[in-house]
C-alpha cells in the first residue's frame, strides 16, 4: 500500500516541494532501510521580495508564488495520502500573512502551518541528523540558513533539546547591504565589513550553546555554496565543506558582477544576488561555533517536518 506523504514550503527566498513515499524503501550502503524521495523541486519565488522588517507582501511576490503551489499542486497525484503546507520567515512578519494563506487554502484545500522560529529549527534538525553519524553519544549540531532567518538546533540522536532562532538570512542581508548583491560591480571592503558585524551581533545567541562533536548545515546557501565550490551541482558523495572553501567562493563572488555571478559553474543564477550574504552568514556562524568544517546535508527542513508529523501521528 502506499504511504506517500508531500509538503510544500513557502520560504523567503524559494518555495518548494518534497514527496516522499515512506512505504518504498530501498536499502543503503550500510544496510540501513532509506525512504524513497519520489518528487523534489525547488522555484526561486522571492516571497519575502521588499517585505524588510514588516509589511506587505507585494502583490507581484504572492502572484508568483501562488502560480508554483498551483503547478506543485497539480503535479500530486491521487495516491498522496496527505499535502501539507508550511511557512517561515516571510510569512512570519507579514500583516498581510493570513490573506495570502487563505489563497494557498483554496488552491491546497490543506491549512497552512506559519512555523514559528523553535518549530522550523527543530524541523531542520530533525531532517538533516539523518545524514549524520548515527550514534546516540554524539551531539549534532544543525545550521540552516534561508532568505530571512537562521535556525540551529542541537541535540543527541534524532531530536533537538535546544534550538534558537536569529533574525538575518540571505535575502534580508542583502536588502540591509545592496553592495553585495553585485549590481553596482564588486563589493567595497566596507560594505562587507559592516554586513560581517550586523551578522555576527544578530547570530550571537548561538555562542551559548554546547558545542557540537558534529556540525551540518541545510538549505539553499548551503547547497549552492557547495556546488560553486565543487564548480558543479552536487547531490551525493563528498559533502563536507571547509571554512577556508567557503572564504575563497565568497571572495570571488564578492569580485563579481551580477551577471557574471550567474555564469560561475554551480552557480543557481536564481541566487547569484544573494548567495554571497548567505556565505557571509554561513561563515560567521561557523566562526562563533567554532567549527571548521561541516556537512552539508540535502535532508532538511521539508523531510524534518514530514518525519515529525508521521511520528506524532503514529504516537
Amino acid at each position: 500500500m502506499s504511504d506517500r506523504s508531500a509538503v510544500i514550503s513557502i520560504g523567503t527566498n524559494s518555495t518548494r516541494l518534497l514527496l516522499v513515499d515512506f512505504s518504498a524503501k530501498r536499502f543503503g550502503l550500510f544496510g540501513d532501510a532509506v525512504t524513497r524521495i519520489v518528487k523534489q523541486r525547488s522555484v526561486g519565488t522571492r516571497i519575502g521580495e521588499g517585505l524588510k522588517e514588516s509589511g506587505h507582501l507585494a502583490d507581484e511576490p504572492m502572484r508568483r508564488t501562488l502560480e508554483v503551489v498551483r503547478e506543485y499542486q497539480a503535479a500530486l497525484d491521487h495516491n498522496v495520502r496527505r499535502v501539507h503546507v508550511i511557512a517561515t520567515s516571510a510569512l512570519r512578519r507579514a500583516d498581510n500573512a493570513a490573506r495570502f494563506v487563505e489563497r494557498v487554502r483554496e488552491i491546497t484545500d490543506a491549512d497552512v502551518q506559519i512555523l514559528d522560529g523553535e518549530q522550523e529549527a527543530k524541523a531542520s534538525f530533525r531532517g538533516a541528523v539523518t545524514s549524520l553519524d548515527d550514534s546516540e553519544q554524539l551531539r549534532a549540531g544543525v545550521l540552516d540558513t534561508g532568505g530571512g532567518s537562521t535556525e540551529y538546533a542541537v541535540g543527541l540522536h534524532e531530536h533537538a533539546d535546544q534550538s534558537v532562532s536569529c533574525e538575518v538570512g540571505a535575502v534580508r542581508l542583502t536588502e540591509w547591504f545592496p553592495a553585495l548583491a553585485g549590481h553596482a560591480g564588486f563589493v567595497d571592503n566596507a560594505s562587507i565589513e559592516a554586513a560581517r558585524q550586523r551578522t555576527r551581533q544578530l547570530l550571537e545567541p548561538i555562542r551559548a550553546f554546547p558545542k557540537a562533536d558534529e556540525l551540518a548545515i541545510v538549505g539553499g546557501s548551503a547547497t549552492t555554496a557547495l556546488a560553486v565550490v565543487r564548480g558543479h551541482p552536487v547531490r551525493f558523495g563528498d559533502t563536507e565543506l571547509t571554512r577556508e572553501k567557503l572564504q575563497t567562493a565568497f571572495n570571488m563572488l564578492c569580485e563579481l558582477p551580477y551577471g557574471k555571478r550567474r555564469t560561475v559553474p554551480g552557480m543557481s543564477p536564481q541566487r547569484a544576488d544573494i548567495l554571497p550574504a548567505g556565505i557571509l552568514v554561513l561563515d560567521t556562524a561557523l566562526e562563533l561555533l567554532e567549527h571548521d568544517r561541516v556537512t552539508v546535508s540535502y535532508t532538511d527542513l521539508l523531510f524534518g517536518y514530514l518525519l515529525l508529523q508521521r511520528e506524532a501521528f503514529q504516537n
